[in-house]
């Protein structure tokens, strides 16, 4: 029949009787030649006739006998666009319409089948070729070639083929080259047959392959799938497969979920094309390592499954095959679901095949471990031999060895990915990668089997194959499995397989600078033995290798040696990594990682911190140590150039302050010698150079401040004028005028605010700010008394107008104030001012708190002396003031008992005998000054004619109680202005020849041997600093304590600079603390020192001297800092896992033992100055020594 031009009758029906013809009758004919238009507005039928009931339907007729299969479809063919429409219009039939030939020229364009349309193409070697579509729809079905003769090649060229719910069917082999082939729940047949030589299939599509909905494409014989764009099996039950697969030349192939691409077949047909696989070969097939580059179906070749030439693969679902291959691959992605096996799939015998005991015990199949014994009843039969070579190994695994029974097991298949001339450029693997051993599966038995019938056999597991894998990177995810492990012997006493082999061939590794790591591996790789049952051994476990590391590298996924290791060999046991020479670390060093290993010596480190510094790991501080030859020699440099530089201090010291100020005795201008060497008479020029006759004639009394002019406790007047000034001051206004300085004399509450908070943070600077908030005070006062008040509290009308009768004046430390009293001149009394016997008893009270800052002293001023020069000569009380200062500025406040004595004993053996030839005498005495208890010490003066008279004790009332004065006791009574004072009146024998009795001074009591053990002492918390600096007595040689002391200046400056770069070491967070714990407090010491050292004078060095002081004892503090914060460094890594060992026992740094040095050190020089200064200021204030003598005729000669 011609499909194009068709005149021929339709086929009548078959008939299954001979006597009755059941057969419908074929289909008639009609030829319409049409030259320009046709209207049908009914029907043309050339139907074929329907059959009996026993008979079959003529061509497009229905059969009643037999109704699921009609006849067969006829053809419509439309020569407009020349296409071929086969459709049997949805009628079941198992009768197939012939196609004899299709036209070469002009070709048809488009083919349908449709319909359950079935159509054959059966002559051989036939061609089906369209210009455009081929297309088979809803159960279209088209075969090649006669069934069970699979003897002829088909061709198939198309652009399109497309198959939805329909069948090809091929039997022989099938040429097809398409563009796209799309299959949609349809199934491609490809029956080879045994005739090898036409057992080759190939299909091409060069644009597209998409299988869906289960779709199959089936060769029991050889098959090539070709194409340049996709391949894709979208999930559930797409599958590709055959005895043997090539898919060649995609860009890409990706195995879906669910879907398969497998070759050989599982359970194949025995009339299909087995491949042989090598299993007798001890050596490796050349084209697993160098496969050809063609990608043809070779049979000769040992693949069963190869994807050649494809650039990305992604399996999602399952490849599986004996010898799976990756020939010229970009990448391959195995998803989790994915899985590629040849688990099973290798030998049953093989090199290292099973042994059997007679009984049917087996051993395991051996490969890349040995197989497990089997063993029975005490008796064993040796497993599989060990075979294959673990640095490329390609060798099938071996099974139980029982070839031609059911009851077997086979060995795991290989799986190779890239070659040594293609490798793979990247590998990722969150799925499954297998080739293990088959594990004998106690299936298909119906009933109990007992082993000694010799009925059973329980052969051992097979061993497991090889994964070979040529690439340039790996990543094994963390669910990613890769797996060559031995199946797992028979339960009824099998052995296991050993374990398979896993290489991975790494191609140009990357070292040095160009180093990456070439593989993550998070999952997990096994080649472990299979386990063995019953008596039987376990098999030996396989090998995991990886091609020889270079320089640097190890292990089997050449990573960098460890840190601290170098490796300069080829090669991958990590015992190559030789652990580098410890003698080339340096001390607070760390051997570090670097890019591509260490491949030579010396290995490269770091230092275990920033703060540390190469190449030698030092810090700051060791850096300057080791410039200058060691800890030693540094040392010996450090000291040479500090006395170096203290010298240059010292002349320079000199050159700058003069030798003008040497110690020594200057006349005066009259001729006498004046003691110079304490800076409290620096006056006594001016005492001299003044008519101090003039003065002392218009003073009539002296009145002194109470309080020791602090923040808390300032300076205040009494009230209630005393006896002496009653006659010359209004009480009334004498009363506003002390409101008045009062007020002026205290503090505002900011002022105490601001001392309190520097007193926290940096004492010196208390000091400093109170000394001059007290002269701005003290200045205040004079202002008031000289220029603002009016003096209306004075009876002299001269005083008032003149503002002469009040002065305000103070001691230097400005601790002590007092008002002096002076007459105006035209009072016209004759009593006023009395004279110095007159005012006896009298009260000289001493400036200072006894303090280290403030010593008592004795001021000695213009008025002072001209008083006591009208008994005492003025060089005989100057000469004592000097003394008295001397002994007095070695009493400290807290120690007021035992520092005392000596001021009792010295006058009692060097001032009192003076005195007396003059009929003069005085006692230590307290003065209570203030209701709150704070006491002034001072003098008691008196003649010595009173020294034994009876002394009366009595109050304004005039009681009178009378003592010896040797017993004098203290009454406080309550006068009329409500404070209390103490009213001692001393009286001679014979009260009408005085005719009024004496009166000491308020707030006073007189300090003896006895009274001194009851004398109240209050004690801060500068307590013990008292004994660090205090006053001391002169030492002399004032050039060398000066030189010492600029050298231990200079040096604690050195230390001060050399633990901060100690502390840098550590934390720039502990330089700030140490800096700032006191604010600069261990700075400022360095400055304050200079500006003593370069003071002129002995007052003026003095005063800094003491300030320096000060500062240097406040560093303290801030070197307490400095220890603690080495301290718990210390003890911080004392704690840690690893110390740091020192390269030598004198080593220094804040790391080691040695941290303590510096701190100390500092402690010790700020100590020895502490001393030094004390000698200092003694030199300065005492540049007399013979003040100190304890003879009496050398004391008053000098």
């Amino acid at each position: 029949m011609g499909a194009v031009d068709p005149w021929s009758y339709g086929s009548k029906g078959g008939t299954t009787s001979k006597e009755v013809d059941y057969g419908g009758r074929g289909g008639g004919r009609v030829k319409m030649q049409i030259k320009e238009l046709l209207e049908v507005n009914g029907s043309l039928l050339v139907d074929g006739g329907d059959g009996g009931s026993k008979g079959g339907g003529g061509s497009g007729g229905i059969s009643r006998g037999c109704p699921e299969n009609a006849g067969a479809a006829g053809t419509f063919y439309d020569a407009v666009p020349r296409s071929l429409t086969v459709n049997n219009h949805n009628l079941s039939t198992d009768t197939e319409t012939i196609l004899l030939e299709f036209p070469y020229q002009p070709l048809w364009t488009n083919v349908y089948i449709r319909n359950n349309a079935r159509a054959t193409v059966p002559l051989l070697w036939s061609r089906v070729q369209v210009q455009g579509q081929i297309s088979l729809l809803c159960g279209g079905m088209l075969s090649f070639g006669l069934a069970h003769y699979a003897s002829s090649e088909f061709e198939l060229l198309a652009e399109e083929l497309l198959m939805s719910d329909s069948i090809i069917k091929v039997y022989g082999a099938l040429r097809m080259t398409v563009k796209i082939l799309l299959m949609w729940n349809s199934k491609m047949l490809i029956d080879g047959g045994e005739e090898t030589t036409v057992a080759t299939s190939w299909l091409e599509a060069s644009n597209l392959v998409v299988l869906k909905e289960s779709s199959v494409i089936h060769s029991n014989a050889n098959l090539g799938v070709r194409g340049q764009g996709l391949l894709n099996l979208s999930g559930p039950g797409d599958k590709i497969q055959a005895q043997r697969l090539v898919l060649s030349l995609f860009y890409s192939i990706h195995v879906g979920p669910g879907s398969v691409l497998r070759g050989p077949l599982e359970n194949a047909s025995s009339d299909a094309v087995t491949p042989k696989l090598y299993c007798e070969l001890q050596d490796c097939p050349f084209e697993l390592l160098h496969p050809p580059e063609d990608c043809n179906v070779n049979s000769s070749l040992s693949f069963t499954l190869q994807i050649c030439r494809v650039e990305d693969i992604t399996v999602e679902g399952l490849i599986k095959g004996s010898v799976v291959h990756f020939h010229r691959a970009r990448t391959i992605s195995v998803e989790s679901s994915g899985i590629i096996s040849a688990s099973g799939m290798g030998c049953i015998g093989g090199v290292g095949r099973g042994n059997f005991l007679g009984d049917g015990i087996g051993s395991g199949g051996g490969h890349g471990g040995k197989g497990g014994l089997g063993c029975y009843n005490g008796s064993c039969v040796e497993g599989g031999i060990l075979y294959g070579n673990s640095e490329l190994p390609c060798e099938l695994g071996s099974g139980s060895g029982n070839e031609s029974t059911a009851d077997s097991t086979a060995g795991g298949g290989v799986i190779v990915m890239g070659s040594m001339e293609h490798p793979l450029s990247s590998l990722s693997v969150e799925g499954t990668m297998r080739t293990d051993g088959e594990s004998f599966e106690e299936t298909g038995w119906q009933q109990e089997y007992s082993v000694s019938n010799g009925s059973s056999i329980a052969p051992g597991g097979g061993s497991g194959g090889t994964v070979l894998l040529f690439l340039h990177t790996l990543t094994l995810g963390e669910s990613a499995i890769l797996s060559s492990v031995g199946g797992y012997g028979s339960p009824k006493g099998g052995g296991g397989g050993g374990g398979g082999r896993i290489h991975f061939h790494w191609s140009d590794i990357p070292t040095g600078d160009v180093y990456q790591p070439i593989a993550s591996v998070k999952g997990s790789i096994y080649a472990r033995g299979g386990v063995g049952r019953d008596e039987s051994g376990g098999g030996e476990n396989g090998t995991v290798t990886g091609k020889a590391c270079p320089k640097g590298l190890y292990g089997t996924f050449c990573v960098e040696c460890p840190v601290g290791t170098y490796k300069n060999v080829s090669g991958s046991d990590i015992s190559l990594c030789y652990p580098c020479p410890t003698s080339e670390l340096p001390n607070r060093a760390i051997y570090i990682a670097v890019r591509g290993g260490i491949a030579e010596t010396p290995c490269p480190y770091e230092c275990i911190s920033d703060r540390y510094h190469m190449p030698h790991c030092y810090t700051a501080l060791e850096e300057l140590i080791y410039t200058f030859g060691g800890p030693w020699l540094f040392c010996l440099l450090l000291m040479g150039l500090l006395i170096l530089l203290a010298l240059v201090l010292s002349v320079a010291r000199m050159k700058f302050v003069g030798v003008d100020e040497l110690s020594g005795p200057a006349p005066t201008q009259h001729g006498s010698q004046i003691d110079h060497s304490f800076p409290f008479l620096e006056s006594l020029n001016e005492v001299l150079a003044t008519n101090r006759v003039e003065e002392s004639q218009s003073h009539v009394h002296r009145m002194y401040f109470m309080g020791p002019n602090t923040f808390s406790e300032p300076w205040h007047l009494p009230h209630t004028p005393p006896e002496e000034i009653k006659e010359i001051v209004y009480e009334g206004a004498y009363n506003t005028f002390l409101d008045e300085i009062n007020a002026i004399a205290a503090y505002q509450w900011w002022e105490g605010a601001i001392y309190t908070i520097l007193s926290i943070f940096a004492y010196p600077l208390a000091w400093s700010w109170q000394q001059w908030r007290r002269r701005m005070r003290l200045q205040r006062l004079r202002e008031f008394v000289r220029s603002e008040y009016d003096h209306a509290c004075l009876r002299s009308c001269r005083s008032r107008a003149l503002y002469e009768g009040l002065k305000v004046s103070a001691t230097s430390d400005l601790m002590l104030a007092y008002v002096d009293f002076f007459l105006g001149g035209d009072e016209k009394r004759t009593d006023l001012p009395p004279r110095l016997p007159q005012r006896f008893p009298m009260a000289i009270i001493f400036g200072g708190d006894g303090s280290y800052m403030a010593p008592f002293s004795l001021q000695n001023d213009n008025i002072l002396t001209s008083l006591m020069s009208q008994l005492v000569p003025p060089t005989t009380w100057y000469r004592l003031v000097a003394g008295l200062n001397a002994q007095l500025r070695l009493v400290r406040r807290g120690r007021l008992r035992v520092t005392f004595r000596p001021v009792l004993r010295w006058l009692e053996t060097h001032a009192n005998p003076a005195l007396r030839i003059h009929g003069v005498h005085i006692d230590l005495a307290w003065f209570q000054a203030a209701p709150w208890g704070y006491h002034h010490y001072g003098l008691l003066v008196y003649s010595v004619e009173e020294e034994s008279e009876p002394i009366s004790l009595g109050n304004t009332d005039g009681g009178v109680r009378t003592e010896l004065l040797s017993c004098v006791r203290t009454t406080y009574m309550q006068n009329q202005s409500g404070y209390i004072r103490e009213d001692v009146l001393l009286t001679r024998g014979n009260r009408s020849s005085e005719g009024f009795a004496r009166r000491k001074r308020s707030y006073r009591g007189l300090i003896d041997a006895t009274s001194l053990q009851m004398l109240e002492e209050k004690r801060d918390m500068f307590y013990l600093l008292s004994f660090i600096v205090h006053n001391t007595k002169p030492v002399g040689h004032q050039d060398l304590v000066g030189l010492v002391i600029s050298m231990l200046l200079l040096g604690d400056f050195s230390l001060v600079l050399l633990t901060f770069l100690q502390l840098y070491s550590i934390s720039l967070v502990d330089v700030f603390l140490v800096l700032f714990i006191l604010p600069l407090g261990i700075l400022l010491p360095f400055p304050a020192g200079i500006n003593a050292l370069f003071s002129h004078g002995p007052r003026r060095s003095a005063g800094p001297a003491r300030f320096y002081a000060l500062w240097n004892i406040t560093s303290l503090i801030n070197v307490v800092v400095a220890f603690l914060c080495g301290y718990i460094h210390y003890n911080g890594q004392l704690s840690s896992s690893k110390r740091i060992p020192n390269l030598q026992p004198w080593n220094i740094n804040m790391d080691e033992s040695e941290w303590w040095i510096f701190p100390a050190g500092m402690v010790l020089c700020k100590l020895f100055q502490s001393q030094l200064i004390n000698w200092h200021v003694a030199n300065l204030e005492i540049q007399d020594r013979s003040l100190y003598s304890k003879d009496f005729e050398l004391f008053w000669q000098s």
